[in-house]
């Protein structure tokens, strides 16, 4: 069946009850799940302009201060899957619940973190509990929005907290730290996440699903969730141990040997976590393919740029995040307020291409920003372009869970949220190992630092525009707009 039916027909054994009738309740719960994907995507970026801070107040080397992004990213990447099939299997509302919960008990022990191993080890614990959360939050969107342009409209908000979150994220991580201490920015997750705990139990659908003994592959789960924490593991050290280390390789090629495990797993077990039918629709592993481009290759919007601004310009925290602040207002009004009208007229996958369009041409001017910029001239065109971000995520995530039926809306949401973090470990590990490659060299020829970084940035925002460019081929000869799949499924 697919997602974007209507269900009226009788569920499938283990589906999800009717979801709630009301306009108000389904406002709510989308209220809700916008929350608590708000929380995961401020905590992905409020850390990075307080890394500073964290480092000076706790000690950390420049090594050990990475993995208080590492953490948080590899147990965010390796559990989506299996939280998403757990949301399937025993109710995705149970493991959004607990997901908020364990976040919001992780964010109040990283707000009171006195060492390096204890804030570590919180950032473990928050990344495990916005993948719980995230992993199903998708899932209940679309099985709860089942009229097309409401859903649509849905899911442009899911998106624009998402894309405009991160934006947000550095300025609120700027304003935090500097008025306050580097432990704001995860002692502001504590009233989130209660208040979003609060509002869950009563708006949220309640599903129970089959229960795990319908499709608890024990030996699945091992391996996909070993696999994946182990390759964005091995991908994330690389600044560390380089790309043709012993180090990256030998665990490289152990994480492909799991993973390719656990696809013969799925092949041949009776209740597998990962049906492998839900990979031959066009627009399920078309549209994640395009995500893992899209995220690697915009890394370098989100993170460089504000590196750009920071150790180039002399900005302080606050400063930076505040001239991020334009590209999420933009973001917000044409993920809100354009996109869905788009999408209804002239169908997802051509808003789509237009989206990657414009965020190739911002990645296109950032490939010759000067040394010394000028904001209105160089860098607020960049900004304004990042209307691409709101145009082409919510038109992807349409297209990426509009091949998934009912019974494995979890587990395409699971899916969809693993390949935006294997995007991001990537793009973190190619464009910065890049970058940093290109500056030793600019200054081992003479250069001065400043010339040296902004030529280092230069080669990543190229290498992200190749991807971009990438993702648009794929999208244009692999994306179906899902009502052209009526009658007849895409394989």
């Amino acid at each position: 069946m697919s997602a974007t039916a209507p269900r009226t027909a009788p569920a499938p054994t283990g589906a999800p009850p009717a979801a709630p009738a009301g306009a108000r309740s389904r406002r709510l719960a989308l209220g809700v799940i916008a929350a608590g994907l708000l929380m995961t995507v401020l905590d992905g970026s409020i850390v990075t302009v307080a890394m500073p801070a964290i480092q000076s107040d706790l000690g950390f080397s420049p090594a050990g201060l990475s993995w208080v992004v590492n953490a948080y990213l590899i147990a965010f990447g390796g559990l989506l899957l299996l939280a998403g099939r757990l949301g399937d299997l025993i109710g995705r509302k149970r493991i959004f619940l607990a997901g908020t919960g364990v976040f919001t008990a992780a964010s109040l022990l990283a707000g009171a973190a006195g060492s390096p191993a204890l804030l570590i080890a919180a950032r473990f614990l928050q990344g495990a509990g916005s993948a719980m959360a995230a992993a199903v939050g998708l899932g209940i969107l679309v099985t709860l929005f089942t009229e097309s342009r409401e859903r649509t409209r849905a899911i442009a908000v899911f998106s624009f907290t998402g894309a405009a979150g991160a934006s947000i994220g550095q300025v609120l991580g700027g304003v935090l730290t500097d008025a306050l201490s580097w432990h704001w920015i995860f002692l502001i997750n504590l009233p989130i996440g209660l208040a979003a705990l609060l509002v869950a139990v009563r708006v949220l659908p309640a599903d129970r699903g089959p229960g795990l003994s319908a499709g608890a592959d024990v030996i699945g789960a091992v391996l996909v969730t070993s696999g994946v924490m182990l390759g964005i593991y091995s991908v994330v050290e690389v600044g560390t141990y380089g790309w043709l280390s012993a180090h990256t390789l030998g665990l490289g090629a152990l994480a492909l040997v799991l993973l390719a495990g656990f696809v013969i797993r799925q092949a041949t077990a009776p209740a597998p976590l990962l049906p492998l039918r839900i990979l031959r629709s066009r627009n399920v592993s078309g549209a994640n393919l395009v995500q893992i481009l899209m995220v690697a290759a915009l890394f370098s919007f989100q993170i460089l740029v504000a590196l750009y601004l920071q150790q180039v310009l002399g900005h302080g925290a606050a400063a930076t995040g505040l001239a991020m602040l334009p590209a999420a207002a933009v973001i917000g009004v044409v993920s809100l307020g354009v996109s869905a009208r788009l999408s209804a007229r002239f169908g997802d996958r051509n808003v789509l291409l237009l989206g990657i369009v414009l965020l190739i041409g911002m990645l296109g001017l950032l490939t010759r920003l000067p040394v010394h910029a000028h904001y209105a001239v160089d860098l607020l065109p960049v900004m304004l372009l990042a209307a691409g971000f709101g145009l082409a995520l919510p038109a992807l995530t349409t297209l990426g869970m509009s091949g998934a039926g009912e019974e494995d809306a979890g587990l395409a949401s699971g899916l969809f949220n693993t390949t935006q973090q294997i995007g991001m470990a990537t793009g973190v590990a190619v464009l910065s190992t890049l970058a940093a490659s290109r500056t030793d060299t600019l200054l081992a020829g003479g250069h001065s630092r400043a010339e040296a970084l902004t030529g280092g940035y230069h080669l990543a925002f190229t290498v992200g525009t190749g991807l971009l460019v990438a993702a648009f081929l794929i999208a244009f000869t692999v994306l179906r707009r899902p009502e052209d799949r009526a009658g007849t499924p895409s394989v």
